[in-house]
Formats: C-alpha cells, sequence, structure tokens
C-alpha cells in the first residue's frame, strides 16, 4: 500500500484498515509458526504497511483540524 492511499482513507477507514493489517500479521505469524509461509517477507511488508497507518494517523493527531499539507 502506498503512501499516497494511505492518505487517501478516511479516519474510519483508516481505522478498519489497519485493523484488518494487524489481523493479516497475526495470521502470517502463526503461518511462519506452522512453517506453512511461503514467502518470509509478507511479514516485513505486514509491518510496514502498519506503519504507514500508523504514522499518518499520528500525523493527523498533531495536524490542526482547519490545517492541510
Amino acid at each position: 500500500m502506498k503512501i499516497s492511499e494511505v492518505r487517501a482513507l478516511n479516519p474510519e477507514e483508516l481505522a478498519i484498515e489497519l485493523d484488518r493489517l494487524k489481523r493479516h500479521l497475526f495470521d502470517l505469524r502463526a503461518q511462519a509458526v506452522t512453517e506453512r509461509l511461503e514467502d518470509p517477507t509478507m511479514i516485513a511488508k505486514a509491518k510496514t504497511d502498519i506503519a504507514r497507518l500508523l504514522t499518518v494517523k499520528r500525523q493527523r493527531e498533531l495536524t490542526p483540524a482547519g490545517e492541510d499539507k
């Protein structure tokens, strides 16, 4: 997921996507433990996407409501 796609999400969609990615990361970790994970880089990619979502969420919290970048 690209940062431009993340910034286009409204706060509700952002929370839903964050929830979905956290569940996906949990599933990937479970697959890694049971040795069924086909691509180990998927865990790092999921973590990166979660970090992007959290970054945008925090930026929105710190930016005053009327101010846009």
